[in-house]
């Protein structure tokens, strides 16, 4: 059974750090593309970044680069946002997503198969 299991949200100061875990169960990471995304109240989901396999490339929407990097351990079936240099727009319910590398087109939300419940990322003073 396929299972992506979130953590590392909080509450943060705008310009600090948090750094995101997605913990996949259920298939090997390595054969997949794994989408990070994000919700803020009110608004639809939008797609942060993406990374592929071994060549691990990876994908960034405008609003986060530079300041987001996404990583991935695959001996511990793990995929990290680290986000630096938070913003209070950067608050939302972040979420993982996965797909077979084979179906994988681009860093959009239709095209992700499996999901994550979220964590949730405040950024406020």
């Amino acid at each position: 059974q396929v299972q992506l299991v979130e953590s590392g949200g909080g509450l943060v100061q705008p310009g600090g750090s948090l750094r995101l875990s997605c913990a996949a169960s259920g298939f090997r990471l390595d054969l997949y593309a794994i989408g990070w995304f994000r919700q803020a109240p009110g608004k639809e989901r939008e797609g942060v970044g993406c990374i592929r396999r071994l060549l691990t490339i990876t994908t960034y929407a405008d609003s986060v680069k530079g300041r987001f990097t996404i990583s991935r351990d695959n001996a511990k079936n793990t995929v990290y946002l680290q986000m630096n240099s938070l913003k209070p727009e950067d608050t939302a319910v972040y979420y993982c997503a996965a797909v077979p590398v084979t179906r994988f087109r681009e860093c959009v939300v239709s095209n992700m198969e499996y999901w994550g419940k979220g964590t949730l990322v405040t950024v406020s003073s």
